[in-house]
């Protein structure tokens, strides 16, 4: 998983807001939100109109959540002779 819409989720609770609501009032497709829900990527235009109708940043619904089983990279050491 990359990518986490916990932060959606939980301010939809908080929000007292269903699922439906974000479709007809951000106007997005379900199967954006059906994606969001198995943690897929979505595009950033259907992130900004999340933002837009939620009065939120983006970070307040999408988080950044790096795989377990990858371990970071090294920086490539570039060699000038």
């Amino acid at each position: 998983m990359a990518w986490s819409y916990d932060r959606l989720w939980f301010m939809l609770i908080k929000r007292k807001l269903k699922r439906i609501d974000l479709v007809r009032g951000a106007g997005i497709h379900s199967h954006a939100l059906t994606r969001m829900g198995k943690e897929e990527t979505v595009t950033m235009d259907i992130l900004e109109k999340l933002c837009k109708y939620l009065n939120c940043r983006i970070e307040d619904i999408v988080e950044y959540v790096p795989d377990e089983d990858v371990a970071p990279s090294e920086p490539q050491k570039t060699h000038i002779h």
